[in-house]
């Protein structure tokens, strides 16, 4: 069995195991029927956690 010429460095290794890593964000459906990511202000409405905390033009 073959074995290798040189020694793989950490980096390589790590990068390598970091490719596993990535996952989908997760999406929560809202009360008012939007989507948005959990822990994060919605973009649509402008509200986080029931209050209004960014104003949104329409």
């Amino acid at each position: 069995m073959g074995q290798p010429k040189r020694k793989q460095s950490k980096q390589r290794t790590r990068l390598r195991r970091a490719a596993n890593k990535y996952e989908l964000p997760q999406v929560v459906k809202n009360a008012d029927g939007t989507f948005s990511v959990p822990h994060r202000v919605n973009p649509a409405t402008g509200t986080y956690r029931g209050r209004q905390v960014v104003s949104v033009e329409i």
